[in-house]
């Protein structure tokens, strides 16, 4: 439709500023908005609710889009027998884990597009994902009508029992019980042996597919390796870094990672790229350069923070939620090529290119055309052609820029403009690793500009707000928003020694203490006491591509103890981790940023103080190092502001590190190398 169309049909949605929302905005379903207005038009008729539930990038939803909710039968159905309620799950996620939940406990798997439908009372009584367009209105048609009839009564009573199951809490429904149990060398690496397990020990990841690049599982292993050694474990994580950063996954050209792969060796993506992945693996290659100081992570950090700054980054500095998988209606249009079409661009030197990047006349992909991967090294396809490795990286330069050329020319995948605040902490927290691994402060600025957006733009009074678009934040913020900015900013304290940071964390945490707690469970729940009542107010235990909100709060209480001398947010992050150590031991793949605060509890933290004029030098300078268990303070003159810098002097006017552990302090020294001795 051109831009002098009227559409046809618009609906409540055109009222949002979510793209997902506006994309239906024209359909000729009467969608309405969560909220309210429709939760009350449902009860005033009595007729039962139909939620959908997805995602601007989400190529299934785009499908069932054009299928079904773009078809004025299929609406008209819709419309006549339910209220109908479309949700961005990205904004509520609240709202998309009480219905997935339920989706789980109806015994079907879930995924988006998520359609479920309730009573009037919102209380689940079917649902499922993608439906092709027969059976799309076959179910309208009996659920509608089985409402209306004599079966409307099993359907309410079915709905009570699935209402009633998701108000157990996941402690009761998985058996947990806090252990007495202290953490210990031998369960930790019961606990490694358990993951290991998993693995694909050719391509890199775990053994399934699709493939999902999980950071937090190999954070978890850089920790592993750094407590206990072991070359199966540093081996393990460099063949999956190495296979992600080399296959189709990773966008060869441009930079940064798509979603997921939909298979074992890292080749066919679904081209969706969003801004939760792209943060964590930031952070998770930078810190395995430090490990490995491999040139091909330095590689993969700057490339994919260019490709954010380039494609998702805002003028006012906050960061996009992502790409669509497709444009022009196909997914992958965008990025992937025919022979013939990379000889147009690169002529005489396409033969080598295609060499490089594995491309075939009969392609890898749909209709002949070519992902680009790789499968050497740099050092090998150079000797394996007889040419100079500087030579080489001019070629890879030089091929870039015309691919990202020809790419300029053709139809963009569309941008999820709205701005979430947890992925923003995100992608802040991957500017702030990358800074302190490569001391670059072209990664600072950025992560500078980032964290006086959240703080002048998503900040809710003494609290937060999920969602900003179009100058315009509606949405309270949830536990996954305060944890992640909480973590960002100790870690951007850490990087900077800015201690506004870290009263801007504490602040953060007395708000989430006061409005998110559970003194019966001892954990936190995901939506604030003051935000709006679903039927079921869960917890987030579980780690995912996205850690667990509780998990995430631990180790902030576990970092805040140590940095504010709070004993009670120390004890209640060991709390915690108690609540989950049994199952975290057994099964450990869904418990993997819970199991790096059990590593970190193995072995006291390091506290480190600098004090003195070199305080920022000697802090970048240590930052080159892989301390994962270790909280840094500094200040370039004595103050007793913060309790690690309390009474510590610059001695014999030199800078001086304090290396302490439960606060009992080591000889001062006055360089990074007598200090690294002492840990």
């Amino acid at each position: 439709m051109s831009s002098s169309q009227t559409p046809a049909y618009t609906n409540l949605l055109s009222r949002e500023t979510s793209p997902y929302l506006l994309q239906h905005a024209h359909n000729p379903v009467n969608w309405y908005p969560w909220g309210e207005e429709a939760l009350q038009k449902a009860k005033a008729e009595q007729k039962p609710i139909l939620v959908s539930i997805g995602y601007a990038a989400c190529h299934w939803c785009h499908v069932m889009e054009r299928e079904s909710f773009e078809n004025e039968r299929v609406a008209e159905l819709m419309n006549e027998y339910f209220v109908c309620i479309k949700v961005d799950r990205e904004e509520r996620p609240d709202v998309d884990q009480v219905y997935m939940d339920a989706v789980h406990a109806m015994g079907v798997q879930g995924g988006w597009p998520l359609n479920v439908f309730l009573n009037p009372d919102a209380k689940p009584f079917y649902g499922g994902t993608y439906f092709p367009p027969r059976n799309w209105t076959q179910l309208l048609t009996s659920i509608g009508q089985a409402y209306q009839g004599e079966h409307r009564a099993e359907l309410d009573e079915s709905a009570e029992q699935f209402a009633n199951i998701l108000q157990v809490s996941d402690l009761a429904k998985y058996s947990l019980r806090p252990t007495a149990a202290a953490v210990s060398d031998e369960q930790f690496e019961l606990l490694v042996d358990n993951l290991g397990g998993k693995f694909d020990r050719e391509w890199g990841g775990m053994n399934r597919a699709p493939k999902f690049p999980m950071p937090s599982i190999w954070r978890l292993l850089l920790r592993a390796h750094h407590l206990i050694g072991g070359q199966s474990i540093f081996d393990q994580i460099n063949r999956t870094l190495r296979e992600m950063a080399w296959g189709g996954i990773y966008d060869q050209v441009g930079g940064g990672f798509s979603r997921y792969s939909v298979d074992e060796e890292w080749l066919v993506p679904h081209f969706e790229k969003m801004l939760y992945d792209n943060g964590q693996l930031v952070s998770l290659y930078a810190e395995a350069y430090l490990v490995t100081k491999d040139e091909l992570y330095r590689k993969v950090v700057y490339d994919t923070v260019e490709f954010v700054q380039r494609e998702l980054t805002s003028p006012e500095g906050g960061f996009y939620s992502s790409l669509d998988a497709d444009s022009e209606g196909v997914e992958g249009k965008f990025y992937v090529f025919t022979k013939d079409e990379l000889r147009d661009i690169l002529g005489d030197e396409e033969l080598l290119f295609s060499a490089y990047y594995n491309c075939t006349a009969t392609g890898n992909w749909e209709h002949g055309q070519n992902i680009l991967h790789r499968r050497q090294s740099n050092e090998d396809f150079a000797l394996a052609h007889e040419i100079a490795p500087q030579v080489l990286a001019e070629l890879v330069k030089g091929w870039k820029k015309k691919i990202m050329a020809a790419r300029a020319k053709r139809v963009r995948p569309g941008t999820d403009d709205k701005i979430l605040t947890g992925w923003n902490a995100l992608m802040l927290n991957g500017l702030i690793d990358a800074y302190r691994a490569f001391g670059d402060n072209d990664f600072l600025d950025l992560a500078l500009s980032n964290a006086h957006f959240i703080q002048s733009k998503l900040r809710n009074g003494s609290g937060l707000w999920r969602n900003y678009k179009a100058g315009r934040a509606t949405i309270v913020g949830f536990l996954e928003d305060y944890a992640l900015v909480i973590q960002a900013y100790i870690n951007l304290y850490e990087a900077t020694f800015d201690v506004q940071w870290l009263r801007e964390a504490e602040t953060l945490t007395g708000y989430v203490q006061e409005n998110f707690f559970d003194s019966e469970e001892h954990l936190f729940f995901y939506t604030d006491a003051n935000g709006e009542a679903l039927i079921a107010r869960k917890k987030e235990l579980f780690d995912n591509v996205i850690p667990a909100s509780n998990s995430i709060m631990a180790h902030n209480l576990h970092r805040l103890g140590l940095h504010l001398e709070k004993a009670p947010q120390s004890e209640l992050a060991t709390t915690m981790l108690a609540q989950v150590q049994d199952l975290l031991i057994k099964e450990p793949q869904h418990l993997t940023n819970w199991a790096c605060l059990y590593a970190a509890s193995l072995r006291p933290a390091a506290e480190i103080a600098i004090v003195g004029p070199k305080a920022e030098a000697i802090r970048k300078e240590l930052s080159q190092h892989f301390l994962p268990n270790a909280v840094l303070a500094g200040s370039p003159t004595p103050t007793d502001e913060l309790p690690l810098l309390q009474h510590r002097t610059a001695l014999d006017g030199q800078t001086t590190l304090y290396v302490c552990f439960n606060r009992a302090c080591q000889q001062p020294v006055h360089t990074v190398a007598e200090a690294l001795a002492q840990l």
